[in-house]
């Protein structure tokens, strides 16, 4: 096949487009009747705090990043309701996928797409605003309805985030996947071998894994530096495992720390 046929991208649905019931306009515009892409992969996530820190890792050191937080996992939007906190996470493959899907998806910022791209998803956002403690009026949050992979690059690192191969029917899998001869297991925010109580396994014996998946395991394993984290590779594994009652409160800073080791805690 074609190596340009199968360029993929991820799309996220977001908590404020599901609430507004816009999931069938989205789907419908990026149908490949429209877009000549087709779909590869489709899930419904309710994204845990180790997903959404791993998803805006470049944003950690931002004032921002506790309200990304807070938006991606759908506290924002349904606080009262965990239980309608979801997101769709969709890849698209075909010739251009990112830059068509990009295209469709316009301006980060809604209110530069109505200027600028009115027929664009995002110009059907909104951007929320607040007052600090001296009454200056803030962004606190923009709702841009989508996610949509900024290049071929990223878009392989976010699709190896939120999907396992075994989620993409093979003939439309991008990227090299292998079995797995090891029993790995996620501790508390370590990676260990042998099982203990409370464990949850991330890839055991027989697993269809990703390649570079199992080999940044090994190299974690060895204690040798890897080109994927640890947490990198095990959120896929652990999306729609856990309940995490504890994390449904505000992020905030100071929880920054401890978080990624509480958002796997056996509860």
């Amino acid at each position: 096949m074609d190596p340009h046929a199968l360029e993929q991208t991820l799309v996220i649905i977001k908590p404020d487009a599901l609430k507004l019931s816009l999931t069938g306009y989205i789907l419908s515009t990026l149908s490949e009747s429209h877009t000549g892409l087709r779909l590869a992969g489709a899930k419904i996530v309710h994204v845990d705090e180790l997903l959404a820190r791993e998803h805006y890792a470049e944003h950690a050191s931002k004032p921002f990043f506790p309200n990304l937080i807070d938006y991606i996992t759908g506290r924002d939007h349904y606080p009262e309701d965990p239980h309608r906190r979801r997101v769709i996470a969709l890849i698209y493959c075909g010739p251009q996928a990112v830059e068509k899907v990009r295209s469709i998806a316009g301006p980060t910022n809604p209110h530069i797409a109505r200027d600028s791209a009115p027929n664009t998803l995002r110009a059907l956002g909104t951007i929320v605003t607040e007052h600090n403690d001296d009454g200056e009026k803030f962004i606190a949050r923009i709702d841009n309805l989508i996610h949509a992979s900024a290049s071929a690059e990223e878009a392989e690192q976010e699709i190896k985030l939120w999907f396992r191969p075994a989620d993409v029917m093979p003939y439309m899998r991008a990227y090299q996947a292998s079995i797995c001869e090891t029993h790995y297991y996620w501790r508390k925010g370590q990676l260990a071998t042998e099982h203990q109580p409370g464990d949850y396994c991330i890839l055991g014996v027989g697993d269809l894994a990703w390649t570079s998946d199992i080999e940044a395991l090994e190299h974690i394993v060895a204690g040798r530096p890897s080109r994927t984290s640890l947490t990198g590779v095990t959120a896929k594994y652990l999306i729609n495992t856990m309940l995490n009652p504890g994390l449904h409160a505000k992020a905030t800073d100071s929880d920054s720390d401890d978080a990624l080791t509480l958002a796997c805690m056996y509860t």
